[in-house]
């Protein structure tokens, strides 16, 4: 009797108690996750209290990814690719509306006449991009034919730009205002005129070991959807709701190409939990 007792105890306890630990946080930008985070405990129909826990690291993808597996982290936000999925458990729910796969491009003042006549894909092939050597985003530019110059170094391809090494320097829509205002030096602007558009999920993931965080996640963003409060949080996160305003996005060129590293899984008929283009400034 006394040990049952204590095992009820110590689930009580256990419940009351669980911790959600995810990678430090450096930018004011990435407590979007964390509120989402907080977003999906409230609207999840369960009684147990949750502490999120940060860490006292800030690690890379590759190392949270191991840090999930061994326990050490609990959850982690990315864009999706294969080995993620198969590794652990992904939330299928694409945290930012598939912005990240909307992008605009940082270019040279003097390059804007030449970016105002793009109206197609093969005109944009005519005109070659700056990416990361190691990013996702590099092989679906090269997947469409896009020409692409790369650094190892994000901070290189401003000078590289600047110096002429290629044309243009694609970043999803929330990025490129914050990169040019920090580097005036150089003389970069935002182009006025072009959308390159590609689907690209940004999911939460989760251990395998661990599907009862994943379940209830899971129930509270789907909650958070239908009753309109996760499309509320996104729409006023500062960087977002900004961006937006400045990007005019209906009124670009929009110039679409495929996702070759996306699951079949991927939820993209689900027009819910995408950005709809028609509803922007």
């Amino acid at each position: 009797m006394r040990y049952l007792s204590f095992l009820l105890l110590f689930t009580v306890f256990s419940l009351q108690a669980q911790q959600i630990k995810h990678t430090r946080v450096d930018d004011l930008k990435s407590q979007y996750f964390i509120a989402l985070i907080e977003l999906a405990l409230a609207k999840a129909n369960v009684e147990q209290q949750f502490s999120i826990i940060e860490s006292s690291q800030n690690f890379n993808q590759q190392q949270q990814v191991e840090r999930i597996k061994n326990g050490e982290l609990s959850i982690m936000w990315a864009g999706t690719q294969p080995d993620y999925e198969h590794n652990l458990l992904p939330i299928r729910i694409p945290l930012m509306k598939g912005l990240q796969g909307h992008r605009l491009f940082i270019i040279r003042p003097d390059q804007q006449a030449a970016f105002s006549k793009v109206d197609s894909l093969s005109a944009l092939k005519t005109l070659k991009a700056g990416q990361g050597r190691f990013w996702g985003d590099t092989e679906i530019l090269k997947f469409s034919g896009l020409p692409v110059v790369t650094s190892v170094k994000k901070e290189n391809l401003f000078y590289m730009l600047e110096g002429g090494r290629f044309d243009y320097f694609p970043l999803a829509v929330h990025e490129p205002w914050d990169e040019v205002l920090n580097r005036p030096t150089l003389g970069l602007m935002v182009e006025k005129h072009i959308l390159l558009v590609y689907p690209m999920a940004m999911y939460f993931f989760v251990s395998r070991d661990n599907p009862d965080l994943h379940r209830l996640i899971v129930q509270g963003l789907e909650q958070a959807i239908a009753d309109g409060s996760f499309d509320e949080l996104f729409y006023n996160a500062p960087h977002i709701k900004n961006a937006l305003k400045l990007a005019k996005l209906s009124q670009r060129q929009v110039i679409r190409i495929p996702n070759p590293t996306l699951t079949e899984q991927t939820p993209l008929k689900r027009k819910a939990l995408w950005l709809n283009l028609e509803n922007q400034p």
